[in-house]
């Protein structure tokens, strides 16, 4: 099998379509940094044969961000002189398409035509996996996954073992196998694949087992009766002391206990309603207090208002001294101001006729500018117009002329093939000879390459019929016949006569459409919103220059001695800061004043009300009141405080939370014991009934005849326990018998597994077990033979006998007359520059019989390997 092209589109980073052409036989060699789109190649190819075209689990093949896309893969490819074309298509218009040499398959049947080709096999639903690839997953390194051998081997031992040759297969279909095939039917009545029991033999030892608990349950019951037996005579002792009724002696004992309590209580009610009295006793004394307090503070107020009064009379009269003042500084900021206004006025006016001025005379230039820009942007409108005839008359369509290209250099292919398989005719005539090949002379010296047959005449000798021979010449002879058809219908459709004569159209075409960018940028300097805004942008210019030669027309003269607007304007603010600043200021003092006045005011009524208040004999009076009140109450309060003490003395002695819980003792023991005396009542008579119908149910007569049906189970469960033995160790030598003729077929693999080794290391073996997966490399070193396990072999080491492997399995299937296509994402990275050197060998040997698709981010440690790199970049540029 030789992959030819491949071709990807809308699939992972690959948004646009991506082709690979001119794969060789041999190794082809891609390399390109990390994340450059090496494991998306490798992954559209195991998408385009493991994965059903109908699957939705692949939405992974999108671009990022696109749901919308439909990854399509397209694989070009020969196997035994057919041309295989694959094109299949994921997630959007779902389609599979298989064409083998115009005999063409669909949907499912390609499908399986595919991997009946290759061996390996779909999943019943979902994505595929790794034990369903088969030989391409053994063949097919993934990036990290070269060290793996023993699971894609057992994935692919079936299709290994078939083409082992025809000494498997009549292993398969002796009666042996068919022995075997019975054995592990009655085996599988009996026994599971686990070797647990299954069908009678489980059934047997279930009924064995469900006896055996049966006669547990009967002699556990049995134990119970008895037991329950000794039990209901404990109970009937004690029901005796029942009789008695001791439990209202311990209720007689509480209700004392609560009497006593009872009794307590009412103190502690006394002693809070005198604790009340102490507090309403303590709340009189601070009321009191603060009245007299109050007295002694309205003194003080009084003597403060009065000198409240005096200062802000004297406050009063200073502020109407400073009026006069204030009201002179206001009329003179009000003058200054008007002053300062007219003057802007003036200022303002002789500022608008100057910047009219200066607007017009700009509007004069811009319309000048304006007509220019207008004139050339009509010029570059006509030169366009002629340009874009040009290209009308020049269309070349992209499509038809890159197919045009690839026919071409397909065909250019095909002559440098003719070439080199073609009969050479090597000819050195003598002076005055000639001889005829079909209608031309030859003469003198020269050569022919005969791609067909022809007519060589030799005068006065005869004629000679050339035949070039192999099916190669036919082949490419028909291709290019075909091909130059293809070309000439592609030159019709252009409507040109040859390749340079449509290049030549295109190079025109592209020259005029560069033109046609150029004058159109430019266009779009002079004139961004065309011609017509130009147009218009001139008529609002010159009817804004009329409105300003009026607008100049209605305003007055300049004059020399005017002052500036700035300066006005200056002069203007600042009478106005001066103006406000003298109305706050006369703001301020009118308020000032009316606080004045209002504070006089305020104090002399302060002043004498308290006056009046301080003087009146009721006043006078309730302070004396006042002070006799507190001497009674604080001899109110030391006599609550006496009693108190007494009572709490009195309550403390008499405990009551002891009182409390030993009526909470008392009367839980009454109810325990009355509780047990009716619950031991119960149960004698629960007991009683149970024993009645346990004894009703002849527990002995039942345990006999059980005893006797487990005796017959468990001789039906021995009796296939000792079959289903007999069967398992019948099928244990057949097995045996069998793996004996499957070693004896392993020879071919070894063979081809010693052939590569040594080339890593020589006078070595590397056996493999009996799934045909490698288990021990053995190896001569300083006279003394090691043996190392698979599994024990350094990281670098299992990775190099993997690949080795894998290699030896593509030769044993080339053999067997199947196809084989190696892929090598980022292989033998953790090799030693030794043994990269001798894997190179080794790769380079089996590239003679394999074709072989090698990726790598580290194109330096290929270099030597004899083929040229193709760069991710290089691809993606094509």
């Amino acid at each position: 099998m030789k992959l030819q092209s491949i071709r990807i589109e809308q699939l992972r980073q690959f948004h646009d379509p991506l082709e690979i052409n001119g794969l060789v036989p041999g190794i082809n060699l891609f390399t390109g940094p990390n994340e450059s789109g090496k494991s998306t190649l490798v992954q559209a190819i195991r998408a385009a044969f493991f994965e059903r075209h109908k699957s939705s689990a692949v939405e992974d093949l999108q671009p990022w961000g696109d749901s919308s896309a439909a990854p399509s893969v397209q694989l070009d490819f020969t196997w035994q002189d057919q041309h295989w074309i694959l094109n299949k298509r994921f997630l959007k218009q779902k389609r599979c398409d298989l064409n083998i040499d115009g005999q063409l398959f669909n949907g499912e049947e390609a499908e399986e035509k595919l991997a009946e080709l290759l061996g390996y096999r779909f999943p019943g639903r979902g994505i595929s996996k790794a034990e369903h690839w088969g030989i391409p997953g053994l063949l097919w390194i993934a990036q990290g996954s070269g060290q793996d051998i023993h699971d894609p081997v057992q994935h692919a031992a079936d299709y290994l073992k078939a083409a082992l040759g025809e000494s498997l297969g009549e292993v398969a279909s002796t009666s042996g196998e068919a022995l075997i095939n019975q054995v592990h039917q009655e085996r599988a009545s009996l026994l599971t694949g686990t070797g647990r029991p299954t069908g009678a033999y489980a059934e047997a030892k279930q009924q064995s087992a469900d006896y055996a608990s049966q006669l547990a349950t009967l002699d556990d019951d049995i134990a119970a009766y008895q037991q329950q037996v000794d039990h209901l005579g404990e109970l009937l002792q004690l029901q005796k002391s029942d009789v008695a009724q001791p439990w209202l002696a311990y209720r007689e004992q509480a209700a004392q206990a609560q009497a006593k309590l009872s009794e307590v209580q009412e103190w502690e009610q006394a002693q809070q309603r005198e604790y009340q009295d102490l507090r309403h006793c303590q709340d009189k004394q601070t009321l009191c207090r603060d009245q007299l307090t109050a007295f002694a503070k309205q003194q003080t107020d009084l003597t403060q208002r009065s000198q409240a009064k005096d200062l802000a009379s004297q406050a009063l009269n200073a502020l109407k001294a400073q009026q006069p003042q204030i009201d002179s500084q206001l009329s003179q900021a009000k003058s200054a101001y008007q002053a300062a206004d007219d003057a802007l006025r003036q200022a303002r006016q002789q500022e608008q006729r100057h910047t009219l001025s200066r607007e017009s005379s700009q509007l004069s230039l811009d319309l000048t500018e304006l007509g220019s820009r207008l004139e050339q942007a009509r010029t570059l409108q006509a030169q366009l117009l002629e340009q874009r005839n040009l290209v009308q008359d020049l269309h070349v369509d992209k499509n038809a002329l890159k197919q045009l290209r690839h026919i071409h250099q397909e065909l250019a292919n095909i002559d440098i093939a003719q070439r080199a398989v073609a009969t050479r005719l090597h000819f050195d005539l003598l002076p005055g000879r000639h001889i005829l090949l079909n209608d031309a002379t030859l003469v003198a010296t020269g050569e022919r390459l005969l791609t067909e047959a022809v007519i060589l005449n030799v005068p006065e000798v005869g004629t000679l019929r050339i035949q070039p021979g192999g099916e190669d010449i036919a082949d490419l002879a028909r291709r290019r016949l075909a091909t130059q058809d293809r070309l000439n219908a592609c030159l019709t459709a252009l409507q040109v006569d040859s390749i340079e004569h449509a290049e030549l159209q295109a190079e025109q075409r592209q020259a005029h459409l560069d033109a046609i960018s150029r004058h159109e940028l430019l266009l779009g300097s002079l004139a961004a919103h065309g011609i017509d805004e130009l147009i218009r942008q001139q008529t609002q210019g010159e009817q804004r220059q009329q409105a300003l030669t009026q607008q100049l027309a209605e305003l007055p003269e300049a004059t020399p001695d005017g002052i500036s607007l700035n300066v006005a304007e200056s002069a203007l603010e600042q009478t106005r800061a001066q103006l406000h600043a003298a109305e706050r200021q006369l703001g301020d003092f009118d308020k000032h004043l009316s606080l004045a006045q209002q504070a006089v005011t305020n104090t002399q009524a302060e002043w004498q009300k308290l006056h009046t208040a301080l003087q009146t004999s009721a006043h006078q009076d309730h302070a004396t009141a006042l002070n006799q009140q507190l001497l009674d109450l604080h001899a109110q309060e030391s006599g609550l405080q006496q009693r108190i003490t007494n009572r709490q003395a009195q309550i403390d002695t008499a405990r009551p939370e002891i009182l409390r819980q030993d009526i909470q003792r008392y009367s839980h023991t009454a109810a325990a014991l009355e509780k047990e005396a009716q619950d031991r009542s119960l149960e004698i008579a629960r007991l009683q009934s149970k024993l009645d119908a346990l004894g009703a149910h002849g527990l002995e007569e039942q345990r006999a005849k059980l005893t006797l049906k487990s005796a017959q189970t468990k001789r039906r469960h021995d009796e296939l326990q000792r079959h289903a033995a007999a069967l398992d160790m019948l099928l244990a030598l057949l097995n045996a018998k069998r793996q004996a003729l499957t070693r004896r077929i392993q020879a071919p693999l070894q063979r081809h597994l010693d052939h590569y080794l040594q080339l890593l290391f020589p006078q070595s073996r590397l056996s493999v077990n009996e799934d045909l997966s490698p288990e021990q490399l053995i190896r001569s070193t300083h006279g003394r033979e090691t043996h190392d396990a698979f599994p024990a072999l350094s990281y670098g080491a299992r990775e190099q006998m993997g690949l080795i492997s894998r290699l030896a399995y593509a030769d044993l299937l080339q053999a067997a007359g199947r196809p084989t296509l190696i892929i090598l994402d980022d292989a033998l990275v953790h090799s030693d520059p030794q043994r990269l050197s001798h894997m190179k060998r080794v790769l380079f040997d089996a590239a003679q019989r394999h074709q072989i698709l090698l990726f790598t981010c580290h194109p330096d440690n290929w270099k030597d390997l004899g083929v040229t790199a193709t760069t991710m970049q290089a691809l993606r540029t094509r």
